[in-house]
């Protein structure tokens, strides 16, 4: 089997030291993050926290599981019947185009309801994800369906068709 995207569980709070591991071991890793503000007693400072926390995303093939297992943090690699669970490469490149974008996101609870739509014009043109609504607003949520996780955009709707 070629190389594909799969989800890697980490331990809590371990997400960047397993990405760091993935990369040393010439492994291509995927950490999304999103910008949040953290208060202490004396300060406020902004760091990037895990978009989807517990996980971290590796391209490999499967069959070397065993150096990604090897990794300190790394709890398991999600897998369906005893296999490693390859990610459609689409739901990896918009969960990536969106983060290198200058849009607002959020993560969000993965949504069933809904019907799917692509971007057609902007910055996340081609994207395809699942239509929410929230008050006026319309939301668009890229998902991992794999691990139940998705975020969420706001977009236009003139800037969207059915998919």
């Amino acid at each position: 089997m070629t190389e594909a995207w799969f989800a890697v569980w980490t331990r809590s709070r371990h997400e960047q030291v397993v990405r760091e591991q993935l990369e040393r071991k010439q492994i291509e890793a995927f950490l999304p993050t999103v910008t949040r503000w953290s208060r202490w007693k004396d300060r406020k400072k902004k760091i990037d926290w895990p978009l989807f926390p517990g996980y971290c995303f590796a391209r490999f093939d499967p069959q070397d599981r065993l150096s990604i297992l090897k990794c300190t943090g790394v709890v398991k690699i999600i897998s369906a019947e005893g296999e490693p669970a390859a990610i459609p490469e689409h739901e990896i490149d918009g969960i990536r185009q969106l983060v290198e974008s200058d849009l607002a996101y959020d993560p969000c609870p993965m949504i069933h309801e809904g019907q799917m739509v692509e971007v057609m014009h902007g910055p996340l043109k081609g994207v395809v994800g699942r239509l929410i609504r929230k008050g006026a607003h319309s939301r668009l949520v890229l998902s991992v369906d794999l691990i139940g996780q998705a975020v969420s955009v706001e977009v236009d709707a003139a800037d969207i068709r059915a998919y």
